[in-house]
């Protein structure tokens, strides 16, 4: 197991250096134009097949949806729940997959006429409220959701922001979802506009892993300068996790929160 990190004394408190290392990671790699998207229901169904795979298989079974005239809505309503499941396959958890999205439509035309738009339409806390009360949709799932399909300023905690966090000793092993999501979110108080305006990448962006799906991404219009600064946070995270703080060890050398690291974690 990988020492615990220490952020250094350039960094006071734990809001700030979740402020400085969004700043040290977005001048390292720049936009990561995260979540690749046609539409917003792809964002949805993404979420949903993400769950315990990879994003590669979730990019498969996106495809499959895609060619099958399933990816939308009407789509899913449409598509027998068998031929839904075989889409699904290359995600893992297919029948789990497809009885959630079919719910999810379902849930669409009880409640909102069937439109996506007008769900997402919803003050932030009451979307999130109704969302996380459908099988199925979990904190990060929910967060997903309202982040990159709605434009709601919702942070996204997964496994690599928890990661990140935890080995620079920002949050502590047992820190619960909503804990570290409110922590983050607090960081930005009054700050999205001017982070959004200030932070500048260096120009040596590196290819991003987040997604190889290159597909047109659409414009979620909605979205503010502190929805833009969690999306883009979000994914720069993931890039962190996957690059330099893994799961078996911590690679320190040459990332961007490198210079954060107390003794202890140099190795």
């Amino acid at each position: 197991m990988s020492p615990p990190c220490r952020y250094n004394a350039v960094v006071q408190g734990r809001e700030q250096a979740i402020r400085a290392f969004y700043g040290a990671l977005y001048r390292a790699w720049g936009p990561q134009d995260w979540w690749p998207a046609r539409t917003r229901f792809e964002v949805v169904a993404g979420a949903f097949l993400t769950q315990n795979t990879s994003w590669n298989n979730v990019e498969r079974a996106l495809q499959a949806l895609r060619a099958a005239g399933a990816l939308s809505v009407a789509g899913i309503r449409r598509t027998p729940k068998a031929r839904l499941e075989r889409l699904l396959r290359p995600a893992g958890y297919f029948r789990q997959k497809a009885a959630r999205l079919k719910n999810f439509v379902r849930h669409l035309d009880r409640a909102h006429g069937g439109s996506l738009a007008r769900l997402l339409a919803q003050p932030t806390a009451k979307l999130r409220q109704e969302l996380l009360e459908l099988n199925g949709i979990g904190p990060e799932t929910a967060d997903s959701i309202l982040l990159y399909a709605g434009g709601h300023a919702s942070f996204v905690v997964d496994a690599y922001t928890r990661r990140v966090l935890e080995r620079h000793e920002i949050i502590g092993t047992k820190a619960g979802y909503e804990e570290i999501r409110e922590l983050c979110e607090r960081a930005f108080e009054g700050e999205p506009e001017a982070m959004a305006g200030k932070v500048r990448h260096s120009g040596r962006r590196r290819p991003g892993t987040q997604g190889s799906l290159r597909s047109p991404k659409f414009e979620v219009r909605t979205a503010g300068p502190k929805a833009r600064v969690f999306n883009e946070y979000h994914a720069l995270l993931v890039e962190a996790g996957k690059r330099h703080c893994r799961k078996s060890e911590a690679r320190c050398t040459g990332c961007p929160l490198e210079r954060f690291l107390g003794k202890r974690c140099i190795q």
